[in-house]
């Protein structure tokens, strides 16, 4: 029996549709010996491993820890060198608030070979399907992506910096930070500003609600919207309507 080469490949999954993954994803999913997965990912894809893959959930949701980051890291070397390919298939994008880079940089100090597919980010996607785009002419120049928690569990700095410009605000993992969030806007004069949050985007469970900093906490509360969400800030939620009624005109031609 040949020794395989330890090695990892960091796949991103995608935002949620299962088509929305890349052949080259689904080939990494194909040779992997061992994948370890998160709670985002849409556990169809995991069809495309062979029957013989080992199949590890390590998935994280806030309060709830299947494996600590740091057990996550020893885990991907201990099966690499005991079986070869291991897969972290990841949502979204790796690189994007996915931690891919710090599993590369654990690994490579053991000699692993490293490899990255990079997948499409749920801060693109998502908004897309629901026929927002992050930036027009004569609406949007440019558009922030951030983090609503960050390590230390508190609302990112850059939230107050954008809120001071034109650009379209996304928001990723901030439904907990949410009246923070709308008191900054409002802080800005804000408080008439499009706004989006979109709940299991891309799935066939996607719940959305559109309204003003004004209105959206209520808006929230009647929709009963939760994590996994995007929030979506700026005048480029107003376009919504328009390019829905294109989706449902090609949908039905």
């Amino acid at each position: 029996m040949s020794i395989k080469t330890p090695k990892l490949t960091v796949v991103g999954a995608g935002p949620g549709d299962e088509d929305l993954i890349t052949l080259k994803a689904i080939k990494a999913i194909e040779s992997a010996e061992v994948i370890l997965y998160d709670a985002l990912i849409n556990e169809s894809l995991l069809r495309y491993a062979s029957d013989d893959t080992e199949l590890i959930f390590v998935g994280k949701r806030k309060g709830c820890y299947a494996f600590q980051q740091e057990q996550i890291n020893e885990l991907i070397v201990s099966k690499a060198i005991e079986k070869g390919h291991v897969v972290r298939l990841k949502g979204g994008d790796p690189f994007i608030f996915g931690r891919g880079a710090e599993e590369i940089d654990y690994v490579r100090h053991f000699g692993l070979e490293t490899f990255v597919v990079p997948g499409i980010s749920s801060s693109v996607a998502v908004p897309a399907y629901q026929g927002i785009p992050l930036t027009k002419r004569g609406a949007s120049e440019s558009f922030w992506v951030i983090t609503g928690t960050t390590k230390q569990h508190k609302l990112s700095a850059d939230v107050r910096l954008a809120a001071k410009s034109t650009a379209t605000v996304v928001i990723l993992m901030g439904m907990g930070k949410l009246e923070e969030i709308v008191k900054i806007f409002s802080a800005e004069n804000k408080q008439d500003t499009s706004i989006a949050i979109i709940q299991n985007g891309t799935r066939a469970n996607e719940n959305v609600g559109i309204g003003s900093i004004r209105t959206i906490e209520k808006i929230v509360k009647e929709k009963q919207l939760a994590n996994p969400a995007i929030i979506v800030i700026g005048d480029v939620v107003k376009e919504r309507a328009i390019l829905s009624s294109i989706f449902t005109e090609v949908a039905e031609g």
